[in-house]
């Protein structure tokens, strides 16, 4: 049996149906599946936990030293039970078991002896005001050993403390592991990291590494175990990053050179501001590589506000000047009516291409959407085959089989995120040379983020606001003060009698509809051998950050909050609208006309207006249950306020605890307005999550012991080594295991979406 197929046996061929069963259950199907399930931390038997910590209600792994064991028979509802008390050396835990007969129990009292040391674990319960655990799993150190010899081996290595569940504890975890790692030979276990760069970098091979972490005999092997796989993710990732890059670079693009006196000078000479200096500069930089040949793909960030869809006009009108067309995609059908608007409102005269009274220079402007009627889409279908539209803006619906250009060199794509892949890939095949591609987004990357996920991809940054915006004040509302929200709506009021306008976002549609869960920490998330994660369990959802359970309260929706607020004395003959994407095309296009034009001046939202929906007018954002949602999410929706020279106002509306995770986002949200910086500080608060965005790919796979932040220097190191390798190697023919690493660990969908974000 090769290696690949020794690593890819199903459990169930090697420890039989009910072991891999219950390990199916965390997601573990093979061979490889089951060894890089790498332990969350390791304990010791000289550590204990600390009992202080533990709360009621938490699935806990505990390692504590037995104090008293008791079996004594129960008078009132008869059978026998068993007390042990454990402790840290300081506070206790009960372990209570139960049986119908002592005899029962003496196979537990003659295990669990006083002195002795173990790991229990099971739910934290609470009788008569102390703390105990009710039939635990446990392992006795040195007890639960096949002889003498391994218990002594066993009593004084690290313990190894997997992410387990309530079915399969960590020890069944790591015995499982035993029994498929203890065969192997090196043969069997392909190396995706090469002999020479192993060489170079006195690693050790990748079945030692797991030996290491799995079965150390030290503090120092499993660390450097770990090292050595934390080195193996950030190589395979650079890897194919380099790898992608290098074919991209093999293909032809049609160069798009500009032209002095073409339509970008003329939209220059038009615009009612000077463009900042790092418009010119990331312009500049855009323009460069439209010249090429290499086909362009760059990532435009900037922060809320910053200019990009000028940037980004300016780069499209470049394409148009050398007769070739652009294509720009929105994520909804509101941002792109949104941009039609706005494009037309900078071009002017300069978007009549062959009409009356445009400018001689002029292209046209197309917009091309699912819902449109027949006759509208027929007309934009020409135009965009034709190639009399120069720039045609869309939704989803641009994909299609049925949509046509004369000549494609240009796909800006608005905040990527919300693309899949294959969507993104059905514009980039389109005609015989792949178009240039420009992706914006105005969720400020971090470097460390952008250097993991999007690579060797270019990226362009808008550091600052254009000249004459006003800021935006952001203020944290406690959800169970009346006074303060009082004040809140009669704000709007005040507002709305100013002739502004007010956004109020909810999590949801309808009452009976799930909201998103809270933004809330995720404990011990990622599995770091080296993280003191509380418990051994899979990662939990913790409200507030801590493991306690909450009452569930009803989160605001659309249709109960305007309803709400029709009530409301403050805004009696106020007249409300709503906004969510179960709406038809044509009554979001109307609710946002009342919007915009004050007939409706109070809008009650769902995230839907989250990007690029810009309305002069709108100066207060509130946002119910803000709690729910991403601090990146909520910096968004602060950018649709403060978008001329009327102050914004953020009210953000919470039930989050003083103190807790959630509220330290809100609180952080109320101390910027740089979104850079918060990105960062979400990034820290999130402890990352899965960079790689497994919602995108629909993989399992993720950054198992990588963190972007802490292993930069480690990442930026793996990218060296990546580039020489496929400079030397494209085809990475000499890497067998490297390129199979890429294929089966990434998949091909994740790997696009590492290059694309």
């Amino acid at each position: 049996m090769s290696g690949a197929t020794r690593l890819a046996e199903p459990l169930s061929r090697v420890l039989g149906a009910r072991t891999a069963g219950g390990l199916k259950k965390l997601g573990l199907e093979t061979v490889e599946d089951l060894l890089r399930h790498y332990p969350r931390r390791y304990g010791s038997p000289g550590e204990r936990t600390d009992m202080a910590s533990l709360a009621t209600g938490e699935h806990v792994t505990v390692m504590a030293e037995v104090r008293s064991t008791q079996v004594r028979s129960m008078r009132s509802r008869g059978g026998a039970m068993l007390e042990a008390i454990v402790t840290d050396g300081r506070d206790t835990l009960q372990l209570t078991f139960f049986a119908k007969r002592a005899g029962v129990l003496r196979m537990h009292e003659s295990k669990l002896k006083p002195g002795s040391t173990g790991l229990f674990t099971g739910t934290v319960g609470e009788y008569r005001g102390r703390r105990q655990l009710t039939h635990p799993d446990y392992l006795i150190v040195g007890v639960d050993a096949a002889d003498e010899q391994e218990a002594v081996i066993e009593a004084s290595r690290p313990i190894p403390i997997y992410p387990a569940a309530a079915a399969v504890p960590t020890w069944r975890i790591g015995r499982s592991v035993r029994t498929v790692l203890d065969p192997l030979t090196e043969e069997d276990v392909p190396d995706p990291i090469p002999a020479e760069v192993r060489d170079e970098r006195s690693l050790p091979s990748l079945l030692e590494a797991l030996r290491a972490v799995h079965v150390p005999d030290s503090v120092v092997a499993w660390q450097r175990g770990r090292d050595r796989l934390r080195f193996e993710e950030a190589l395979v990732l650079q890897t194919a990053l380099a790898r992608r890059r290098a074919a991209r670079e093999q293909l032809a693009a049609t160069p798009r050179p500009a032209r002095d006196d073409g339509l970008v000078s003329a939209l220059d000479a038009r615009l009612p501001f000077a463009l900042t200096s790092a418009q010119d500069a990331v312009g500049q930089e855009i323009s460069r590589s439209l010249t090429g040949t290499i086909p362009m793909m760059r990532l435009l960030q900037g922060d809320v506000g910053a200019g990009k869809t000028v940037v980004a006009l300016r780069a499209m009108l470049q394409v148009v000047d050398a007769g070739g067309q652009a294509a720009l995609l929105a994520p909804t059908e509101v941002l792109a009516a949104q941009h039609m608007r706005s494009l037309e409102q900078l071009l002017g005269p300069l978007g009549h291409g062959g009409m009356l009274g445009g400018d001689e220079r002029a292209t046209r402007v197309t917009l091309l959407t699912g819902s449109q009627g027949s006759k509208a889409r027929r007309q934009a279908l020409g135009e965009a085959a034709s190639g009399a539209a120069g720039i045609v803006v869309g939704t989803h619906a641009l994909l299609s089989e049925g949509v046509q250009f004369a000549d494609l060199g240009l796909v800006v794509v608005d905040e990527q995120h919300r693309f899949g892949v294959e969507q993104r890939d059905a514009l980039r095949a389109r005609g015989e040379r792949p178009p240039h591609m420009l992706v914006m987004t105005a969720t400020p990357i971090p470097r460390t983020v952008a250097m993991t996920v999007f690579g060797d991809l270019e990226t362009s940054t808008l550091g600052e606001r254009p000249p004459g915006r006003a800021e935006t004040v952001t203020h944290v509302v406690p959800a169970d003060n009346e006074a303060w929200l009082a004040r809140t709506w009669q704000r709007v009021r005040e507002e709305v009698d100013q002739g502004r306008r007010v956004y109020v976002v909810c999590p949801r549609i309808d009452p009976d509809e799930p909201g998103p869960e809270p933004e809330a920490a995720l404990a011990g998330a990622g599995g770091d051998p080296g993280a003191d994660a509380p418990g051994d369990e899979q990662p939990i959802l913790e409200w507030e950050g801590d493991g306690a359970q909450r009452p569930a309260v009803p989160m605001a929706s659309v249709a109960e909050t305007a309803a709400m607020l029709a009530e409301r004395p403050e805004l009696v003959g106020v007249r409300i609208g709503r906004m969510h994407g179960r709406l038809a095309a044509e009554a979001k296009d109307a609710a946002m006309a009342a919007f915009a034009a004050g007939e409706a001046p109070v809008m009650v939202s769902t995230t839907v207006i989250e990007v690029g929906v810009d309305v002069a007018e709108a100066t207060v954002m509130i946002v119910l249950d803000a709690e729910r949602f991403g601090l990146s999410q909520l910096h968004q929706l602060r950018g649709r306020v403060g978008r001329s020279t009327l102050p914004g106002l953020c009210l953000l509306v919470t039930r989050a605890e003083p103190g807790s995770l959630s509220r330290e986002r809100l609180d952080a949200l109320a101390a910027t307005t740089d979104g850079f910086e918060l990105a960062e500080k979400d990034l820290e608060l999130r402890r990352e999550g899965d960079v790689l965005g497994a919602a995108q790919s629909g993989g399992r796979n993720s950054l198992r012991l990588l963190r972007v932040v802490k292993d930069a220097d480690l990442i930026d190191l793996a990218r060296g080594i990546a580039r020489r390798l496929v400079a030397a190697d494209p085809e990475l023919a000499g890497a067998p295991a490297l390129a199979s690493a890429i294929d089966a660990w990434l998949g091909p969908e994740r790997e696009d979406y590492l290059e694309r974000g």
